[in-house]
């Protein structure tokens, strides 16, 4: 649907069954963000909050909650998206069947900006806001679903901008309120690029915060475009609606159809405390210094709606983001990586931890002499690929070995794996290298080690799903498998690394003294807090696993070996996922606001009967 304006977007919600109000007072601290989460994780409708405590605007939440909402939304302009986007990544195919892009050419006049005259907006200040904080620890209220709007200092306007969600804090810490708020970002980033070209000339770079108008904006600030495809025309076709905009007095860039924008300046050097907040690994990233943006002026328009999410562990609406991405994009990313048919960065596991993929191992053709070559290429080239070098753990497997095997299916993706992984071979660690920054399991922010898992050939063993019979050494016990071939062990608290050296050590020791065969069926053991936590679902097996260890400091190995610099096991392969002093806490309900929000779902509340489950 071509939205004028986000009240555009909810009255069609609304009228399709899609969206319900909610009349009752909320508070932004906290109870706005339960009532999202309780409601998201019963795959329930978008919410629109109409009396926000402490603010004289409207909120809305869950807008992207589902795929078929999100599809919905885009419904007049989705598969046209889909065809604009396989023609930057394909032109030719406009001449191999021609019938299907008739009307293409006229589509894509919806993705050419358009300038108009200044919108009728009031002048407001952040405290007017709904000041929405979605978890206890968090260090004030932010923007969860922001749309940061930058321009190249050398090709200036929109058809050269970048556009990206980068999470805003609008009070708390030490912002001066309704003067300073805070920005964080990653240097590598579109805007970092922008911040840094400004910082050589010694000039203030303009911001502009866009929150809200219509919903192609939002998506367009996530979506990882082909090289040289901008996020503003993208948000006018997929939104079906040219984005309109103009320039304010002072030069700042201000969309016709945005519901709220604050503009601003970030100046070279000036840093300030940001953090914690709840984030998508499903814990807290910490207090870090970040850009600060000195306040110009915040525009709201007239009777405007304030969008937001909550973030935290996964699945989270901006699951719905990712797989909305998987569907416009298809298969984009392997056509950039030659000999690559699919990559899978898994949401459970906190996007940028875990990658599984599947490539072409064409190097050595006889089945039964196979080894990774060709993928180990591959996996090098995903690693040096935008926000997959962020990935800390990669496995990757030959398509040749099983045609059917699809990333999506995580179960009998690690199933292959254990299955045929050589684990004196298959294991080829990136030490002291950077990391997601939102990681804390590494040595330091941003720093820590990668490893990639790949493997080749025919099976080389029939995984157990049987836990071995075994006497664990002290302070071990409770173990559960979690998938055929791979075991969870409890243990006590981490303390230190020399610690954890000895304790995995004498876990090693009992294995080789039980003998070989008993383990041949377990290639895979992890150790962790709560066994019977991990091994209760797979979604708990990723999370934990692969965002508490930092893999060249909390893999080990029975019968381990360095030789000619390369380690190797015979195995098991072990991996500490045990919670480290270092981490960051994970997140944690307040208990207090959820009986509170239960008048919203009791008889007479809002919700009541119109959720499922409650």
């Amino acid at each position: 649907m071509g939205y004028s304006s986000m009240q555009a977007c909810v009255d069609d919600l609304e009228k399709h069954g899609h969206l319900i109000r909610i009349k009752e007072e909320v508070d932004p601290y906290l109870e706005m963000a339960a009532i999202h989460l309780r409601v998201h994780e019963a795959g329930g409708p978008a919410l629109l909050f109409e009396h926000v405590k402490g603010s004289r605007y409207r909120a809305v939440s869950n807008l992207f909650g589902t795929v078929e909402r999100s599809s919905f939304m885009f419904r007049d302009s989705l598969e046209k998206v889909r065809q604009l986007v396989a023609l930057k990544g394909d032109p030719m195919v406009v001449m191999k069947q021609p019938w299907k892009y008739l009307g293409l050419p006229f589509f894509a006049i919806k993705a050419l900006p358009k300038k108009t005259s200044r919108g009728a907006f009031d002048e407001i200040r952040v405290q007017d806001i709904p000041q929405v904080q979605c978890w206890p620890m968090d260090g004030g209220p932010f923007v969860t679903l922001p749309i940061v709007y930058t321009e190249d200092p050398d090709r200036t306007g929109p058809m050269n901008a970048n556009i990206g969600m980068y999470r805003i804090q609008l009070g708390g810490n030490d912002y001066v309120q309704d003067k300073e708020v805070g920005l964080h970002y990653q240097l590598h980033r579109g805007i970092g690029v922008h911040q840094s070209k400004y910082n050589q000339r010694g000039e203030p770079m303009k911001v502009s915060v866009i929150v809200g108008g219509p919903p192609s904006y939002t998506f367009s600030a996530v979506m990882p475009l082909p090289e040289g495809l901008s996020e503003i025309p993208f948000a006018g076709a997929l939104g079906n609606r040219r984005f309109r905009y103009f320039y304010d007095e002072k030069g700042f860039f201000v969309p016709t159809d945005a519901d709220f924008v604050i503009t601003g300046e970030v100046y070279p050097g000036e840093n300030k405390p940001e953090g914690p907040f709840g984030d998508h690994l499903g814990y807290y990233s910490l207090r870090h210094d970040f850009p600060l943006m000195r306040i110009h002026k915040v525009y709201a328009r007239k009777n405007a709606i304030w969008p937001f999410t909550v973030v935290g562990r996964p699945p989270q609406e901006d699951t719905s983001f990712g797989n909305m991405i998987h569907e416009i994009t298809g298969a984009a990313i392997p056509k950039e990586i030659p000999g690559l048919h699919e990559v899978h960065a898994v949401d459970a596991a906190g996007v940028h931890p875990l990658l599984l993929a599947i490539g072409s191992e064409r190097y050595t053709p006889y089945y039964n002499y196979r080894r990774p070559q060709e993928i180990l290429t591959i996996a090098n080239h995903v690693l040096g690929t935008g926000q997959l070098s962020l990935a800390k753990f990669l496995f990757i497997t030959a398509k040749e070995d099983n045609p059917q095997l699809h990333t999506h299916d995580v179960e009998a993706y690690f199933r292959h794996v254990l299955e045929r992984v050589d684990l004196s071979r298959d294991i080829h660690f990136y030490t002291k290298t950077t990391i997601d920054t939102l990681d804390y399991s590494g040595t330091d922010l941003n720093s820590g080690s990668k490893v990639v898992v790949a493997v080749a050939g025919p099976s080389l063993r029939a995984l157990s799903s049987e836990v071995p019979d075994m006497d664990m050494p002290s302070g071990f016990g409770q173990p559960n498998v979690i998938i055929p071939g791979a075991l969870a062990i409890q243990t006590k608290a981490f303390t230190t690394y020399d610690a954890a050296n000895n304790e995995i050590e004498s876990l090693i020791k009992s294995i080789e003294e039980d003998g070989q065969d008993k383990w041949k069926g377990i290639p895979l053991i992890v150790v962790c807090d709560d066994s019977s936590f991990v091994a209760a679902s797979l979604n708990n097996f990723v999370w934990v696993t692969f965002t508490r260890s930092n893999p060249s400091h909390d893999i080990y190995g029975v019968r381990s070996a360095v030789r000619f610099k390369h380690w190797g096991c015979e195995g098991p392969l072990i991996i500490d996922a045990r919670i480290k002093p270092h981490h960051a806490p994970p997140l944690v309900k307040d208990e207090n606001v959820e009986k509170v929000i239960d008048r919203i779902f009791a008889k007479g509340g809002s919700l009541h009967g119109k959720v499922k489950g409650w």
